[in-house]
């Protein structure tokens, strides 16, 4: 594995990014390496110094896309405020990380394409953000803040329409990341208060 300096932390980022979106365009079996590396006007050779295969690649767009996303949840997590201003904050930070930081690219990009082994990782990960968020919507609940409900079913909820974002977001669209953040925020949150 190749000495981590800021430059190879960047260039990784740079290949995750052209990785998650060729996964986007073409599926994980469509894309291919080559294509990765061309559209970073890289060899093949220079690209597998930074990974070590397809698998590493898919891998390593899960793990940085999770960590961020997990990184906004402990942010959220730590502010003193109450729990439907925490869920607002915590959706439109999801909304900014799918169309800011991944580029309109969903966090669940052809999980089952990796070996078990790294797919646990992966869902350790994932179901850490899941009991975070249900965290928030079961206090906003115990506080009169929120409707009663199953938390695991309004997490479903909100984390589907999250995700689909990446189905249909178009960055030459009208609609911009912020207006996004906002109108999602507060539609969804809109839908859990009790009045």
């Amino acid at each position: 594995m190749p000495r981590r300096t800021p430059r190879s932390a960047e260039r990784r980022l740079e290949i995750l990014q052209s990785a998650a979106a060729a996964f986007r365009r073409r599926g994980y079996h469509g894309a291919s390496v080559e294509e990765i590396a061309r559209a970073l006007k890289m060899t093949k050779g220079n690209l597998y110094y930074y990974f070590r295969d397809k698998q590493d690649i898919l891998f390593g767009c899960h793990e940085y896309s999770l960590g961020v996303a997990l990184e906004l949840l402990e942010r959220v997590e730590a502010e003193p405020l109450p729990p439907d201003e925490r869920l607002r904050r915590l959706i439109a930070g999801f909304v900014h990380l799918i169309i800011d930081e991944l580029h309109g690219t969903g966090l669940t990009l052809e999980l089952e394409a990796l070996p078990r082994p790294l797919w646990q990782k992966v869902v350790a990960k994932r179901d850490r953000f899941d009991r975070g968020l249900r965290k928030i919507l079961q206090d906003g609940m115990d506080q009169g803040l929120f409707v009663p409900g199953d938390p695991k079913l309004l997490a479903f909820a909100i984390m589907g329409a999250l995700n689909w974002i990446s189905r249909w977001y178009d960055p030459r669209g009208e609609a911009h990341s912020d207006d996004i953040a906002a109108s999602f925020a507060d539609y969804l949150v809109a839908g859990l208060r009790t009045g």
